[in-house]
């Protein structure tokens, strides 16, 4: 018979292997039916009821979106993506809101060769201490001159396990530059460095001595 403790690891294994997929599909779930229901109930009412099938609002979202990346291409319609974007930063309550994730959306998006999509670690007092960010900027001419001391660079450190992080103002020197993609390195930074490769075992958990019979 199995004992307790064999019980509880082979537990804890299923629990591992299904808790990240079950709450990585209720997500996805999410996002589809919320584009299904805010694009699919005006389709519902719009056509014949013969004629919807389940699944059009997503379909709609999708090419919804590919037609706003179009139309930014265009020059015109850039123009009016400018134009209504800084209408939206002189809105105090929407700017607050608008400004954080379309910066957030930008870093991310921005080419790989991009100065702010660089990973670095950054030096903490105390012997070989670091951390891991992401350089989020370089210039702040806005803040005019002495507001930042020169060489200074705005660096993201993000929390493990948690939403959000902290940004520090560290000067270049204090910074090592390390050759990985910035979503792997949010994901090693959230995770506390916690993952295994693929198919790599976990290590076993210490057994009991054997006692003499």
């Amino acid at each position: 018979m199995c004992s307790v403790n064999t019980i509880y690891r082979i537990f804890l294994k299923g629990l591992l292997t299904l808790l990240p997929i079950t709450v990585t599909l209720y997500l996805l779930a999410w996002v589809i039916g919320m584009a299904e229901g805010l694009f699919g109930d005006p389709l519902r009412d719009a056509l014949p009821a013969a004629f919807y099938v389940p699944g059009f609002g997503v379909a709609l979202a999708l090419l919804l979106v590919f037609f706003v990346g179009l139309l930014v291409n265009n020059y015109v319609a850039s123009r009016f993506v400018n134009w209504l974007e800084d209408s939206l930063q002189k809105v105090p309550f929407i700017k607050a809101i608008y400004n954080p994730l379309r910066d957030v959306m930008n870093l991310f998006a921005q080419d790989a060769g991009s100065g702010l999509k660089r990973v670095v670690l950054v030096e903490l007092p105390g012997p070989g201490v670091r951390v891991l960010g992401l350089v989020t900027r370089e210039a702040f001419d806005e803040f005019g001159p002495g507001a930042v001391p020169q060489g200074h660079v705005a660096v993201f450190i993000p929390y493990s396990y948690a939403v959000g992080g902290f940004t520090v103002l560290v000067p270049k020197t204090q910074l090592r530059e390390v050759d990985i993609a910035p979503e792997k390195a949010m994901q090693l930074a959230i995770t506390a460095w916690i993952k295994t490769e693929k198919g790599a075992r976990a290590p076993r958990p210490p057994q009991p001595p054997i006692k003499p019979r």
